[in-house]
């Protein structure tokens, strides 16, 4: 949980640099995650490639964070019913700021736990997750309860940070993000990804960017 209010604390530089704002963030992007601005650009398809265009039905993301990827997202999304859940208060109340700001009406934001999700079973046709199981303290937990909440034939899908395919990336995982509490070990790699989907999925598509898998699953 630790991690979550951290997170949290250091939300402004994390808005920045997961939208590649100013010179800091991209220096950032480039020498801790190998991402140069077109690298960047596919990144941002890939976390959000398992939305289908015209999606109407109820999504939920898990964790929301401040928004600042999902919500210009949902901005063309007209037909869904969307919940945005996150454990820590200072990324809701900041999720909650930038949609007054864009002018998003209805989008639910809940706070709760990945682990713990209050929510009835099948209850979502998308379960999107930006970012969040390299993050989650109880990853077995995460797994079952954003199975538990889909509906059968429903999407589940999203981008993580996997080890093994940066060593800079790696290092700074490690020595810098783990130790700090900013992430939770253990970290999958693309292999052990694609397997912990196939478990519970029927179809598992994975990929990767540097060191960012996405990943979309059908149930």
């Amino acid at each position: 949980m630790q991690a979550y209010q951290l997170v949290g604390t250091y939300s402004r530089f994390f808005d920045r640099m997961m939208t590649n704002a100013d010179l800091p963030a991209r220096l950032a992007l480039k020498f801790f995650w190998g991402l140069n601005e077109a690298a960047h650009q596919k990144f941002l398809a890939q976390a959000f490639a398992g939305i289908p265009e015209n999606f109407s039905g109820r999504i939920l993301e898990v964790p929301v964070g401040t928004g600042v990827l999902s919500l210009p997202v949902y901005k063309n999304i007209d037909g869904a019913e969307i919940f945005c859940v996150d454990y820590s208060d200072k990324m809701l109340d900041a999720a909650r700021a930038r949609a007054e700001q864009m002018n998003l009406r209805g989008i639910k934001f809940i706070q709760g736990d990945v682990g713990n999700l209050p929510f009835e079973n099948n209850f979502f046709d998308l379960v999107l997750s930006i970012n969040g199981f390299h993050v989650f303290p109880d990853k077995n937990s995460a797994w079952e309860e954003t199975y538990r909440v889909l509906r059968r034939g429903g999407i589940f899908c999203g981008c993580m940070y996997v080890k093994g395919e940066n060593a800079r990336t790696d290092f700074f995982a490690e020595k810098f993000c783990d130790r700090q509490g900013f992430f939770c070990p253990p970290h999958e790699t693309l292999s052990t990804l694609q397997r912990t989907l196939e478990k519970k999925y029927s179809r598992v598509e994975v990929s990767h960017v540097e060191s960012f898998a996405g990943f979309i699953c059908s149930k």
